[in-house]
Order: structure tokens, then sequence, then C-alpha cells
């Protein structure tokens, strides 16, 4: 009998079939192309950076597990979030924390590596994922298990022409840039083909530990207005 051919990858995100979250995280993207990453010693001041960040135009936040009470405050701004805030968690490297970080309200997950057991895990819980990855090999094998966009991590080290030489034979996966990004790159990022970019420290600064937050919207303006070059 002869087997019949394997179909093609599927070019379609395969969220746009499974994952309900999936068009606000794309909606919140659309307005303003930037993922704030906030990642600190303790969560305490997170729902004020995350207010003035959406106040600013970003409107979509990382919450990192590496924050010491990070759940806690996930739970306590998810119960009242803003409208139209894409709100997910960060640092997600097994399926017991993917869950917990659901649970507690989050609506996307983030990872740092190309964790095909946490990409099966944010589909069974129905929440959109952006696995890291950095080779074509990795990007493509956390597509094909179920990415709704891959993190390019760490970013820097290739800067915007590695960006581009990805996307020129992968040009059907939406990447998201992260890790050594400054306010100032995201036109050359962009234009490179970013569907959107992961930005912390650069964009939050001292923000969590209770620097300005008037300087975190300043910040937040320059950055969007990149964006819109």
């Amino acid at each position: 009998m002869t087997t019949p051919p394997t179909p093609p990858a599927a070019t379609t995100p395969p969220d746009e079939r499974t994952r309900p979250h999936a068009a606000a995280l794309r909606t919140a993207l659309a307005s303003a192309p930037v993922i704030a990453i906030l990642r600190s010693t303790s969560a305490t001041r997170f729902a004020e950076v995350t207010d003035t960040l959406l106040a600013s135009g970003i409107r979509a936040a990382e919450f990192t597990l590496t924050t010491p009470g990070v759940l806690d405050a996930l739970r306590e701004y998810a119960a009242d979030a803003p409208p139209g805030l894409a709100l997910g968690a960060g640092t997600v490297t097994t399926p017991a924390e993917a869950g917990a970080a659901v649970e507690a309200g989050a609506t996307y997950l983030i990872t740092p590596t190309t964790s095909t057991e946490v990409i099966a895990e944010a589909a069974r819980l129905g929440v959109p994922v952006l696995p890291g990855a950095y080779t074509p090999t990795e990007i493509l094998t956390a597509w094909r298990a179920g990415a709704t966009m891959v993190k390019l991590f760490p970013a820097a080290t290739g800067g915007p022409e590695y960006l581009r030489a990805i996307r020129a034979p992968l040009p059907h996966v939406p990447l998201v840039p992260t890790g050594g990004i400054g306010v100032t790159d995201a036109p050359a990022y962009l234009a490179a083909g970013a569907t959107a970019l992961g930005i912390g420290g650069p964009l939050v600064g001292d923000a969590c530990e209770g620097g300005s937050l008037a300087a975190l919207g300043e910040r937040a303006a320059a950055l969007l207005d990149g964006t819109r070059r």
C-alpha cells in the first residue's frame, strides 16, 4: 500500500484555530507593537507600572515568574484588568508554571526556551504561547509545535540584520525579538520584519523599584513614537 504524502506544515498561526485569547493579543500588538517586560525583586509596584504603560499607549505587559510574589500580583491585577490590556506571564519554563500562571489570570505565556512541553500545555489551557528560540531550527520547531508567535531571543546578539536573515526563509513565522533591545532600536527591528518587540529594562527602568512613573511614561511615549516612523 502506498503511504499518503505528509501534508505541508500549516502556515496559518495555530492559535487562530484553537486559542480564544489570540485575537486580543493581536489587537493589542496591532495598536502598539510592544510587550513590556516587568521583572524585579518584588512585584509590589507592577500594578502601578502597568497602569502607566497602558496610559502611555502600550497594550501588552508580561509579568515574569522569576519575580517574588508575581502570581499574587498577577491575580490581583487580572481580577480588574483594564479593557484592551493583554496581560501575560513570562519566563515560564514548565507545564506546572504555565498552569499556575493561567490560573492566576495570564492570557498568554512567554518562555525563554523552545519547550515543546510548555507549548503543548498552553494549547491544553487554551492560551497563546510565545516560546523563545534563536536558530532557524529552534524557530521552526517552536512554530510546528504550536507557537502563536516566536520570541527571537536574545535578539541583540544578532540585531536587526539577523532578524532580516531569519525572515527570508521563514516569512510565515511571526517573530517577536526580545533581549537587549533599546528604546531607540524599535524602528530598525520593525523595518527588518518584527511582528512586535519585547522590551524590559531599557523601557521599564527602575520604575518597579520605586523610580519615576513620569519618566517611565516618557520612555514609553518615545518608544511608541519610534514604532510609528
